[in-house]
């Protein structure tokens, strides 16, 4: 099960365009008169009256299942699951009406609700990110449904936009982080696409917080794009490319010296099976030094120094 949230301005946007697809049908609903679609719209707008000042009203959510499950899920089960994640989020005392699209080969339902709640107040949908992708695991764990295959099982032909510019950046990154041991090596490989990258730093220095990638008009945090993509998890990849390089190296120039690094060059996992890898690390500048002298003392002694 994943989720996807909107927040949009026009109530009349949004259910023309959920209930004049084909196949849609409303399964559940509160407040609003939900046996016709003029009503229905009239009912939001009135709402949202209480508090003119909040512009993107429409909360709009759209909860996915794999095809996989398709035999586990029945209209109950699907209106069921719509009231527990809304329980989940914190959307309560609103307006909404629940809409199931069976257009596609995979189950999903639409979520419409009123950001101003029945008392006027605004439903906050910031900081939703984490708390979503953690009641979707839950929920899916809860009832055994199964767990999809990522972004690598996403139809990429369906998206648009935002989403759409998302994967490319997405996959363009995935691509390009396989060749490149910098983030000058990266920028320069994600230029040739059209990307561009931009660094946060901490106010007041030079240490890096965070990245976006920027391509058109829009700009996406690394983060937002996929964990991978954060500026730490991207930085751990790209030292552990240089640190690859180095060690090939290294270990090129030793197998014209000693027979017994001929052949690890091609793949250096099987470095740490050897006596020689945290010697090749010490050689390279990576200190591992032991917790007190005698470990030091020790290693030494295995280099044969000061014998």
């Amino acid at each position: 099960m994943i989720s996807k949230q909107i927040s949009g301005r026009s109530f009349g946007g949004c259910i023309r365009y959920l209930l004049q697809r084909e196949l849609a049908c409303i399964m559940d609903a509160d407040g609003v008169r939900a046996h016709d679609m003029a009503l229905i719209i009239r009912d939001f707008n009135n709402q949202r009256k209480m508090n003119p000042n909040l512009g993107k009203a429409v909360g709009h959510l759209i909860l996915s299942w794999s095809k996989e499950d398709l035999d586990k899920l029945t209209p109950a089960k699907l209106t069921e699951h719509a009231r527990e994640y809304m329980q989940k989020m914190k959307i309560a005392d609103t307006q909404y009406i629940v809409v199931l699209h069976a257009d596609r080969e995979h189950p999903h339902i639409h979520i419409v609700y009123n950001r101003v709640n029945n008392f006027g107040k605004t439903i906050s949908d910031s900081n939703n990110y984490k708390h979503n992708v953690q009641v979707c695991k839950e929920m899916t764990l809860k009832h055994g449904y199964h767990f999809g295959e990522g972004k690598k099982g996403v139809n990429r032909e369906r998206l648009k936009g935002k989403e759409q510019i998302r994967y490319f950046i997405y996959d363009a990154i995935n691509a390009a982080k396989k060749n490149a041991n910098s983030w000058g090596r990266l920028e320069a490989i994600l230029a040739q696409k059209g990307m561009g990258i931009e660094f946060k730093y901490k106010s007041g220095s030079k240490e890096i917080q965070g990245v976006s990638f920027c391509m058109g008009e829009y700009k996406l945090k690394g983060s937002a794009i996929d964990r991978s993509c954060s500026y730490k998890n991207l930085n751990d990849f790209l030292q552990s490319n240089t640190l690859a390089n180095q060690i090939r190296a290294v270990m090129e120039t030793r197998a014209q010296e000693t027979p017994i690094a001929n052949g690890l060059t091609e793949n250096i996992s099987v470095l740490h099976q050897t006596s020689e890898w945290s010697d090749l690390l010490e050689d390279m500048g990576y200190a591992f030094g032991g917790d007190n002298d005698e470990d030091d003392a020790r290693k030494r002694r295995r280099r044969g120094v000061g014998r």
